[in-house]
């Protein structure tokens, strides 16, 4: 049985790392926007947009079956390991084949060819690394996980900024990912070793390999869809709307500006979900009503992050965009501003989606982000020729919205948890919310906007605890996971 003191605890340490991580690769990205400029970006994005998407292909659904085996029976380790890593292995040589292929059929120029070719390599890298920290996080352990992402992040930025600052150019910066990857894969490896001393192998059991891949398919079906379903707009923006390549390669930049702001604060449900995901899978084979009551407290604790942050982008983007960015990504504003109205149901569909994959109900999940993916996609090809980047904002927003109501209509009928609760939890953070930015607009333009986002902070968690939504055991519950605070059983 998974404690609730380690599941809590799990959550911090990768929250904690994921916040650290995404402080210093946001702050990595405003030099890079600075020092290669919109269309440079819009290169340097697009590159890893394109790889990303083909990441699916490689771990075809493995690594989330690969954590809820081992999370259910762990002796099944070293076997599950050697076979997951058997099939990857060679799925990768055909991906990374495919991806040189596309990208040459499809025109690109030869600098955009090049930092393709040097992504694919960084997403094999990461596909193997995030094989490791699963077999990690079957068995409940994302505290060296947490290390690895933090030391990654301090090793690119590091190396980009000594980049920028020489001038040397796009390619460089790539390169400086593909050596934190690197480093990356091969200390996960070390730390899944030391720790739960698997010895390393590659096999092929046809028969376990079939009865994995059956098992991953709606997995993997759902990677592909959710991945074209975000990174759809910016493969449209690089070819679409725009008289010259030159044109769209800048109409990515603008908007990738908007999207990384986005992207930046999903560490939060996808910390969730790492610590979430592994605890689901057996509460639902054990306790049913532990289940409802952790998929409740996800959810209410991810509205009680995601609406301030969302509203308070929203109020303050057209005062920090132009000053962080630079004024030529002015145009950003508007796009981040239609993705912060989506923000807070994409955070809630993390949840969703966890507890559809661990009580056996992939293929429902599956159907829905297909319904998502396949309205997100005819979305961008109707809007971004119109209206480029806003136009691909806006079919974010309504494939997130599409998705949510799908996804929360499945799980009423998967699991029965308080709705009444929830509701009213959302009501209240709404409010509190909502008379938060209201104060954050009227000083806008007044008062420097760091000083407004603390400010900010400090009334909406009054308000919080004003409303009563922010309880003591609430706090207590994040003390004790910080271990800020002794349990009952550590006194004495």
């Amino acid at each position: 049985m998974v404690a609730q003191k380690t599941l809590t605890q799990n959550a911090t340490y990768y929250t904690g790392a994921l916040i650290l991580q995404k402080i210093l690769a946001f702050v990595y990205f405003t030099f890079l926007a600075r020092g290669l400029g919109v269309e440079d970006l819009g290169k340097y994005s697009f590159a890893f947009s394109f790889t990303t998407i083909f990441s699916v292909f490689v771990d075809v659904g493995l690594n989330s079956v690969l954590t809820r085996e081992i999370a259910k029976d762990r002796n099944k380790t070293q076997e599950i390991l050697a076979n997951v890593l058997g099939v990857k292995t060679v799925l990768s040589f055909f991906t990374y084949a495919l991806i040189v292929a596309l990208v040459n059929f499809m025109g690109y120029p030869e600098l955009t060819k090049n930092l393709v070719y040097l992504t694919g390599l960084i997403m094999l890298l990461d596909t193997f690394s995030a094989t490791f920290w699963g077999v990690l996080r079957g068995n409940q352990n994302l505290k060296y996980e947490s290390i690895g992402i933090v030391l990654f992040q301090f090793l690119v930025v590091g190396m980009g900024m000594v980049l920028l600052a020489a001038g040397v150019g796009v390619v460089p910066q790539v390169l400086a990912v593909v050596v934190g990857s690197s480093f990356l894969f091969v200390y996960s490896f070390l730390e899944m070793r030391r720790r739960l001393h698997v010895p390393f192998k590659i096999s092929w059991n046809k028969k376990l390999v079939k009865e994995l891949l059956k098992i991953s398919i709606p997995f993997a079906l759902t990677g592909i869809l959710a991945r074209l379903n975000t990174q759809v707009d910016t493969i449209f923006l690089s070819k679409v709307g725009c008289a010259t390549q030159a044109v769209c390669d800048s109409n990515v930049g603008i908007y990738s500006v908007a999207t990384k702001i986005t992207l930046a604060l999903h560490f939060i449900p996808l910390a969730f979900v790492a610590a979430l995901f592994p605890a689901f899978s057996e509460y639902y084979a054990t306790n049913k009503e532990k289940l409802a009551r952790t998929f409740e407290k996800s959810m209410r604790y991810l509205m009680l992050v995601s609406i301030p942050m969302a509203l308070g982008i929203l109020v303050l983007a057209s005062d920090f965009v132009p000053k962080v960015f630079g004024v030529e990504y002015a145009a950003a504003v508007l796009p981040l501003q239609i993705l912060m109205v989506s923000l807070v149901f994409l955070f809630l569909t993390f949840p969703v989606g966890s507890l559809l994959n661990a009580t056996s109900r992939q293929i429902d999940n599956t159907k829905q982000i297909a319904i998502a993916a396949l309205i997100n996609f005819l979305l961008n090809l109707f809007l971004v020729p119109k209206m480029t980047y806003v136009g691909g904002a806006l079919s974010s927003l309504i494939s997130t919205l599409v998705l949510f109501y799908l996804g929360i209509r499945i799980s009423n009928q998967v699991l029965n948890y308080d709705k009444k609760y929830l509701l009213k939890s959302f009501f209240l953070c709404l409010v509190a919310g909502l008379l938060m930015s209201l104060v954050l607009w009227l000083l806008l333009f007044k008062i420097n906007f760091i000083i407004l986002i603390a400010l900010g902070v400090v009334i909406y968690f009054v308000l919080l605890l004003f409303f009563k939504v922010l309880t003591k055991d609430d706090i207590n519950e994040i003390l004790l996971s910080l271990k800020l605070k002794k349990s009952f059983y550590d006194k004495g």
